[in-house]
């Protein structure tokens, strides 16, 4: 193996629960001692293309490329064991006839720069075809406005996959379910009625009110438990990572 691990123990979940990275003084610097950047630079590869379960982490460890400590070489060397008791599993699709079905979450300002992570993931028949995790633009002042940014993100997101399925097999007939767990998002996306606590979000983002209008989506609540994009957020325990990557579609052959 290029990155001599090959005889690593598995990891159980890609990051720790409570796992806070920051950037490290430019003397820790050990990007001249190991190989980070290469190593971020195949689990990016890995994240996109299969396994979208080590996104988080791989995101959250690709803020310190530039000037890598020992504790963020210890966090990756983590994820790449994480695989290793999960190389059975791949994209499975068929398992459902549910059509396109998308979820949405935010973590709310609990990591060290304040900022909230949005995830969303997008199932054609119980398979994964898109996912996301990215670090929010602005610094939310609740978890209503974390969440309906991240919604916001996730209907632009249904746009391109309708126009898409559209153009290669034919023009979808009903809206997208998009999942939230959060009862209040959903309301702002259904009434258009921004209240003083909400009047200070962006106007960009109220983008996927229009969109609920007009009926390109239709945004369905769910259960917190049951909410998989949470995995694309913040670490989580074993049985949950487990759990959740099952519900995304990826499954022993």
């Amino acid at each position: 193996m290029q990155f001599q691990l090959e005889d690593a123990h598995p990891a159980p979940t890609p990051m720790e629960i409570g796992t806070q990275l920051i950037q490290a003084e430019d003397n820790a610097n050990i990007s001249a001692r190991v190989p980070y950047r290469e190593i971020i630079g195949s689990l990016m590869y890995a994240a996109t293309a299969t396994r979208p379960d080590i996104v988080f982490a791989v995101s959250v460890l690709g803020q310190f490329m530039h000037n890598p400590a020992k504790l963020h070489w210890e966090a990756t060397k983590r994820v790449v064991r994480y695989p290793k008791g999960m190389k059975d599993l791949e994209l499975t699709y068929g398992a459902t006839d549910t059509g396109i079905i998308g979820y949405t979450d935010a973590d709310h300002a609990s990591q060290h720069h304040r900022h909230s992570i949005s995830g969303y993931v997008f199932l054609i028949n119980g398979g994964m075809v898109s996912w996301s995790s990215k670090r929010q633009p602005i610094v939310a002042l609740s978890t209503t406005e974390a969440k309906y940014v991240a919604a916001t993100h996730s209907v632009k997101e249904v746009l391109w996959l309708q126009a898409f399925l559209g153009e290669i097999m034919r023009p979808l007939s009903v809206p997208t379910t998009l999942n939230c767990d959060n009862q209040s998002v959903i309301a702002l996306t259904k009434d258009g009625q921004f209240h003083a606590r909400t009047k200070h979000i962006d106007l960009r983002f109220h983008f996927i009110h229009k969109a609920v209008t007009n009926g390109t989506i239709t945004m369905a609540y769910c259960l917190t438990q049951l909410m998989v994009a949470d995995i694309l957020t913040k670490p989580l325990v074993r049985g949950k990572t487990k759990e959740h990557t099952g519900s995304l579609g990826l499954l022993p052959p």
